[in-house]
């Protein structure tokens, strides 16, 4: 192997597939490499963690011989972080090492044989189903649903987001048991309804690397095991989570007539400071609301705190008091970006629903349980 590339293409390259790089205890030493593949002046990187696989692929100058190989990523990703813009040459000098060379400069690194490396099972069943995402609408539906995930090894489908696709739209939805957040994306093409989950970590990978145009779609193929999904020169290929996810439509209240409307902001900073005295164990606050006014309250009688500020707003209904864990209300207000926020309640036992109170309301809505007040 022997060819010439731009370092910063390089490292920008191996920072993006280094994503699947096994923090620690990996279960073979040879996935702390990367996999080199130089083909037809295009070289292929890849990572893995056998679980989740990164792939990419860049143009380089003067080949000289084709090869492949895998590389230590600590150590290459360290050398080029430490080096300006330039032309490097890479190639094998023996059975065990390659030259890393620059303007004035020469490293040595061992490398191990491709054939070494893991098979990466990226082939997709005869029944896969694909579906074309707008790159922005993956990204924003993985943001706004990402942090209601649960971490439950019960029920491990609770994990991930649930894509509950339809031919033009699909709702990406994540809930925790507390809470529920729904996103419906716009402007996706399939061919017929389907569904998969795809849990937490590979989705925020694919968020943190989704970026650069726009105006760019997301090619996504699975099968009831796997899914790959591939936008510019990026290649994710990961296990989806096994399982039936909950009927989510079903826990939406419908009766939930008392509004209020309030900003998002003034709500979220209420809500953090009076918090600071709830009940260490239970964080819950209580809502009180009435026509033109909201009161949060919150005690904590093991350590003599309390504490509860009235908020001017705009309710209609009936009087009611409910009480929230505050995390839960925090996230969810935190996660939004709107500017004034609707939340909609029936009583002190049925959930309330959350959401945007301007366009964005066809988009993002939730749920969120309420706990037994003191």
């Amino acid at each position: 192997m022997k060819f010439t590339v731009s370092s910063s293409d390089l490292l920008k390259a191996l920072t993006t597939v280094s994503k699947a790089i096994p923090a620690k205890n990996p279960t073979s030493p040879i996935l702390e490499d990367f996999l080199f593949v130089l083909k037809d002046g295009t070289l292929t990187i890849t990572a893995s963690d056998t679980e989740l696989t990164l792939r990419t692929s860049i143009e380089v100058e003067n080949v000289e011989e084709e090869g492949s190989m895998t590389v230590g990523a600590k150590l290459m990703v360290e050398l080029l972080k430490e080096m300006a813009d330039q032309p490097i040459g890479i190639s094998t000098v023996g059975d065990s090492t390659f030259e890393c060379s620059w303007l004035g400069g020469l490293s040595q690194l061992s490398y191990r044989p491709a054939e070494d490396y893991p098979d990466i099972k990226s082939e997709i069943g005869d029944n896969a189903i694909s579906v074309t995402f707008p790159a922005a609408e993956l990204a924003a539906g993985i943001t706004n649903t990402v942090y209601a995930t649960g971490d439950d090894e019960i029920r491990p489908v609770m994990n991930g987001i649930f894509f509950d696709i339809d031919i033009d739209s699909a709702t990406l939805v994540a809930s925790d048991a507390h809470k529920l957040i729904c996103y419906t994306a716009s402007g996706v093409k399939a061919d017929e309804k389907s569904s998969f989950i795809l849990h937490k970590k590979p989705a925020s990978i694919v968020k943190s690397l989704l970026g650069g145009d726009p105006d760019a779609d997301v090619e996504i193929t699975f099968d009831n095991k796997n899914v790959t999904l591939k936008f510019e020169n990026t290649v994710v290929i990961c296990r989806l989570v096994v399982g039936k996810y909950p009927n989510y439509r079903s826990v939406f209240p419908k009766n939930n007539t008392n509004t209020l409307k309030i900003d998002r902001v003034k709500l979220l900073n209420a809500v953090r400071r009076v918090a600071v005295c709830a009940n260490r164990a239970t964080n819950q606050i209580k809502f009180d609301m009435k026509p033109g006014e909201i009161e949060l309250s919150a005690q904590d009688i093991s350590f003599s705190s309390s504490a509860y500020e009235k908020i001017k707003c705009d309710y209609e209904g009936e009087e009611v008091t409910i009480g929230f864990k505050s995390p839960f209300v925090i996230e969810i207000l935190s996660n939004l970006s709107c500017e004034e926020v609707t939340m909609k309640f029936q009583d002190s036992k049925v959930a309330a629903l959350i959401l945007p109170s301007d366009e964005e309301a066809d988009k993002i809505c939730g749920i969120i349980m309420p706990v037994l007040v003191a």
